[in-house]
């Protein structure tokens, strides 16, 4: 991978929006509806919650990872989003009950990150033009048009059963 792949990475919206920014966490291409969230804190939370399954989450607060990662934070055992899309990320965490920083744990759990985008104004576009699916891509290898094609391929979230995907294999 060349240094410019390093550094950029693509958000396609369904709609034609392409959006430039940064990757951080996994490196790759991810697909799914794209969806936000206007919280203040709880991204951990937010991200292991099984209800944004396979979804790529926009989070309008300016800057995440500032508390880290710790287990004893999560929803589920694992994210159940596939990408995330912030302003900022702190690279590294300031808080005493963190175990590993944002970025490590979206790398050990291949969860697929772009940074740099102005998150406020994706909120207001999604608001406007409504539900779509989206992608991700920080492997520099896929050309927009190609990226849009698959995006319209993917199903919508629209009467999609999840719950086998998402429901927990034994009694806890």
């Amino acid at each position: 991978m060349n240094s410019s792949e390093q550094n950029t990475a693509i958000l396609l919206l369904s709609d034609g929006t392409l959006i430039e920014g940064k990757p951080f966490g996994a490196r790759g291409t991810v697909f799914g509806e794209i969806v936000f969230n206007t919280g203040i804190t709880g991204y951990q939370e937010v991200i292991t919650d099984p209800s944004y399954f396979g979804q790529l989450i926009t989070f309008t607060y300016p800057e995440l990872g500032n508390t880290g990662v710790n287990l004893d934070d999560q929803e589920s055992d694992s994210p159940s989003v596939k990408g995330i899309i912030a302003r900022r990320f702190a690279h590294q965490p300031s808080n005493w009950r963190s175990r590993k920083t944002f970025e490590d744990w979206l790398q050990d759990e291949n969860v697929v990150g772009i940074y740099g985008v102005d998150t406020r104004a994706l909120v207001r576009h999604l608001r406007t033009a409504g539900t779509m699916n989206a992608a991700i891509s920080s492997t520099g290898r896929e050309s927009p048009a190609g990226l849009l094609k698959k995006i319209r391929d993917t199903p919508l979230m629209l009467g999609l059963d999840l719950t086998g995907e998402v429901t927990t294999k034994k009694k806890l």
